[in-house]
């Protein structure tokens, strides 16, 4: 599984709930490439380091092989597209959206360009882009009723593919 989505609309709150109820191995991967130092910069505009790709995949390709990871990253193009059954991108309005990245401390570029990012629907587009469309799903992401309801319905999605594969 997959949660993908502008920085602050609520996939790591989602992915570490799911893991939990499902039984699944979660994994952020900002907190990987931060213990793992999975780097290849600094970027200095936006006040953060640059991950590099292509040790993410590697230091992740034994884990996804084993199945039952759920992954939660803002970007999703350079994931092979063999490691996921079902891509679930978060949108927030964005008003919710301001407040969450401001009482983060992001200003300026930086929360202007993520606000942009989920008013053009970037990440949806990535997505969209990177994977079978049919496994592909917006959630609304606003309040602690939307979240319930989708970790609803992810589980209900897991219990059918478990039983549709096993």
């Amino acid at each position: 599984v997959l949660s993908s989505g502008t920085p602050g609309v609520g996939k790591t709150t989602l992915g570490k709930e799911l893991a939990s109820r499902a039984g699944m191995t979660y994994i952020n991967v900002g907190d990987m490439a931060k213990e793992g130092e999975l780097y290849e910069g600094f970027d200095e505009e936006y006040d953060c380091p640059i991950l590099d790709e292509d040790r993410v995949v590697d230091e992740l390709e034994d884990k996804m092989s084993e199945g039952g990871v759920i992954v939660d990253y803002h970007g999703c193009d350079f994931f092979p597209e063999r490691w996921f059954h079902i891509v679930f991108v978060l949108r927030t309005e964005n008003s919710f959206l301001y407040d969450r990245l401001e009482s983060r401390g992001y200003k300026g570029k930086k929360l202007q360009d993520n606000i942009h990012c989920e008013i053009f629907q970037t990440l949806y587009e990535e997505a969209m882009l990177s994977y079978r469309e049919e496994i592909v799903h917006q959630l609304p992401s606003n309040t602690p009723e939307d979240l319930e309801r989708n970790l609803d319905q992810i589980m209900q999605w897991i219990e059918q593919w478990t039983k549709d594969n096993n």
